[in-house]
C-alpha cells in the first residue's frame, strides 16, 4: 500500500511542478484574484451588505468561483494524458514501475489540486463576506465542500477525456462541451421541454350568480422536467447549502433564491380553479384572491435534488477515469488509428 501511495504521489508532484514552472500559471492566478476582488467590491458597494449581512456576497463569490473554475479547469486537465503522449513522455513513465492506475489517478489529483488553488485564492474574499455577518457555519462548510467536489468532477472529466481522446485539443473541447451541457444545456432543455409540454387549465366562476364565463388556457408543465435541473452544478451547489430566510420568509442569499426557484418548478399547476373575485352574491371582491406561498413555504414543501445531481456528477467522473485507465493500460491489445505508441 505504501508503494502505491508513493507512486501516486510521485505523479502528483511531477504534474504540479510542471504546471507551476512557468510564469503563465501565476499570471492566471493573479487575474483570477483580480476578478474575484472586483466582484466582491462591486457587490459590497451596490448592496446593503454592511447592514443586512454578507450572505449575498458570500454565495455570489462561491458561485463566481465555480464559474471561473468551469472556464479554467478544462484547459488545465483536458490534455493531462494525451499531451504527454504527443511529446513522447508518456511511454517513458509507462515503462517504469508506475502502474496505469497510479498514472491516471495521479494526474487527476494534480488537476484537482490545481483547481483547488483557485478556491484557496478566493478565501480572503470569502472571509470578508463572512466578516459582514449573517453567514452560518453550515452554509460555509457545505458550500465550500460541494464546490471543492464539483471542481474535482471537472478535473476528473478532463483527465478522463485526455486518456480517451487521442488529440489534446479535441479532448479539451469535449470537456468544455460537457461542462457547458451541464451548466447551460440543462437550463435550455428545461425551458424548452416545459414550454413544449402543455396542459389545459380551466377557470370557472365560484357561483352561478357570477357573470364571469368559464375560461380555458394552456399552461406549461415544468413540473414534469424539474429533474433536468438536478444535473446543473450551480443548482447542486445552491440546493445543497442550508436555506437561510428572514422573518418574512425570503431567502437571504443567492443560494436560497436559486434553490427556491428550482423547488418551485416541482409544483404542478392547478388545472381546475375558481374565479377568486366573484362571490356567491355575484359581487366582486378584490381581496378574495388566495395569497401565494412564501419562498420559505415553497422551499420546505418541496424535495431537495442536490444529491441526485451530485451522484450524476460523481458517476460521470468515475466513469471517465475508468475509461481513461482502460484506454491507457499497457500492453495495449489494439491501438486506435493515429495513436502514438511512444
Amino acid at each position: 500500500m505504501r508503494d502505491v501511495v508513493a507512486g501516486l504521489w510521485l505523479i502528483v508532484t511531477l504534474e504540479l511542478r510542471q504546471r507551476v514552472r512557468g510564469v503563465a500559471w501565476y499570471v492566471l492566478l493573479g487575474i483570477f484574484m483580480l476578478l474575484v476582488a472586483a466582484v466582491t467590491i462591486l457587490l459590497w458597494l451596490s448592496t446593503t451588505a454592511w447592514e443586512t449581512g454578507g450572505g449575498g456576497v458570500f454565495s455570489t463569490v462561491i458561485l463566481f468561483v465555480l464559474l471561473l473554475g468551469t472556464l479554467v479547469s478544462p484547459a488545465l486537465s483536458g490534455n493531462a494524458i494525451n499531451g504527454d503522449r504527443d511529446i513522447g513522455t508518456l511511454a517513458t513513465t509507462q515503462v517504469t514501475l508506475i502502474s496505469t492506475g497510479q498514472l491516471v489517478l495521479g494526474k487527476f489529483v494534480a488537476a484537482w489540486i490545481t483547481a483547488l488553488a483557485f478556491l484557496a485564492a478566493a478565501v480572503p474574499f470569502l472571509l470578508f463576506a463572512v466578516a459582514l455577518g449573517e453567514v452560518s457555519l453550515g452554509t460555509i462548510a457545505v458550500s465550500v465542500l460541494v464546490l471543492a467536489v464539483e471542481l474535482g468532477v471537472i478535473a476528473a472529466v478532463g483527465v478522463g477525456l485526455s486518456g480517451i481522446v487521442t488529440r489534446p485539443l479535441f479532448s479539451i473541447v469535449v470537456t468544455y462541451l460537457i461542462v457547458a451541457a451541464l451548466s447551460v444545456g440543462t437550463l435550455i432543455s428545461f425551458a424548452l421541454l416545459g414550454t413544449a409540454t402543455r396542459s389545459e387549465a380551466t377557470t370557472s366562476p365560484a357561483s352561478s350568480e357570477c357573470p364571469d364565463p368559464t375560461t380555458t388556457r394552456e399552461v406549461p408543465r415544468f413540473d414534469y422536467y424539474w429533474w433536468v435541473l438536478a444535473a446543473n452544478p450551480y443548482v447542486v451547489l445552491a440546493d445543497a447549502s442550508p436555506g437561510v430566510f428572514d422573518a418574512a420568509g425570503n431567502p437571504q442569499d443567492l443560494f436560497g433564491w436559486i434553490a427556491v426557484s428550482v423547488r418551485q418548478a416541482q409544483a404542478a399547476p392547478d388545472l381546475q380553479t375558481e374565479s377568486p373575485w366573484c362571490d356567491w352574491t355575484g359581487e366582486y371582491d378584490v381581496t378574495a384572491e388566495e395569497q401565494p406561498p412564501t419562498p420559505r413555504e415553497t422551499y420546505d414543501g418541496a424535495v431537495p435534488s442536490w444529491f441526485v445531481g451530485l451522484g450524476i456528477h460523481l458517476a460521470l467522473a468515475v466513469g471517465a477515469l475508468l475509461w481513461a485507465w482502460r484506454r491507457t493500460i499497457t500492453p495495449a491489445r489494439r491501438l486506435p488509428t493515429g495513436r502514438r505508441v511512444a
